[in-house]
């Protein structure tokens, strides 16, 4: 038995989101015993409307909680984890596809792993058409690689991770970092000496916005930066002189024009597709 863990705002297109259910419920081999969904803050007509269908639906499956006004996925998320009544729980995000076994492999993984906290996997980008993906995310795989990969960057695709809820709630749940809050988490699990691991295999299909990675960019993003840098000397989790250089050079990044930092993303993160 196992949650499914998902918040949605006003901003989520109802098409993408009814897209999403579709996909954890529908077409899944192994369906969810319950899906947990805050909605953070007031949604619009057509959102409730499209809730409303799959409340109809899913019965006691699908339980919503409504927030009165918008906190934030980190706050959302630390609510909805109150609310799941399963230590395994499935994050999703309510603007992706998922493929039809990923919470079976997840779910078998971590049967077969219990000494195991999360286990994420790979996707691959598109824009409208899942049939024509556009990139690839790809992250090394084993506890050991994962653990140096963090020194530089997530090593989660944030939108593929199952974890064990109580692992969660003892390094503290989700804390506010803008932009970052799930990176800042997977830190403090790996500070923790809980393992971590990805699968090989593509687990979503996620959704982007070709300008997205171009935005990334400005003070507060360096703010958010320097949050990170202070969190990983406080965990002693990397030396501090090359801390301190990483931050630097994250931080030029961020100041750099829009387009040529979706470039580097594109160069350095994203895969091509093999045609």
């Amino acid at each position: 038995m196992f949650s499914v863990l998902s918040s949605i705002y006003h901003k989520e297109h109802p098409s993408h989101f009814n897209a999403c259910m579709e996909s954890i419920w529908d077409k899944q081999t192994l369906k969810p015993t319950e899906i947990v969904l805050i909605e953070d803050g007031p949604l619009t007509p057509e959102l409730d409307q499209i809730i409303a269908k799959w409340q109809e639906k899913l019965g006691k499956v699908l339980r919503v909680k409504k927030l009165e006004q918008n906190v934030g996925t980190g706050k959302a998320k630390n609510i909805g984890l109150q609310e799941c009544n399963y230590d395994i729980v499935c994050i999703v995000d309510t603007d992706d596809v998922y493929v039809p076994e990923r919470f079976e492999k997840q779910i078998d993984f971590f049967k077969k792993n219990p000494d195991v906290s999360i286990v994420g996997g790979q996707i691959l980008e598109f824009v409208e058409d899942t049939q024509n993906p556009t990139g690839m995310r790809k992250v090394p795989l084993s506890n050991e690689e994962l653990r140096n990969y963090a020194k530089k960057q997530s090593p989660f695709n944030n939108m593929t991770i199952t974890y064990r809820k109580s692992h969660i709630l003892e390094v503290g749940g989700y804390q506010h970092h803008l932009w970052m809050e799930d990176y800042n988490l997977f830190l403090r699990v790996i500070a923790k000496g809980y393992k971590i691991q990805n699968l090989p295999d593509v687990l979503v299909y996620a959704r982007i916005d070709n300008g997205m990675h171009g935005r990334r960019k400005g003070f507060q993003y360096i703010k958010s930066e320097k949050q990170l840098l202070d969190l990983k000397k406080q965990l002693k989790l990397q030396n501090p002189l090359y801390a301190n250089m990483l931050f630097l050079v994250r931080s030029a990044f961020r100041l750099l024009p829009a387009n040529m930092l979706g470039t580097i993303y594109n160069t350095f993160l994203r895969k091509d597709i093999k045609k």
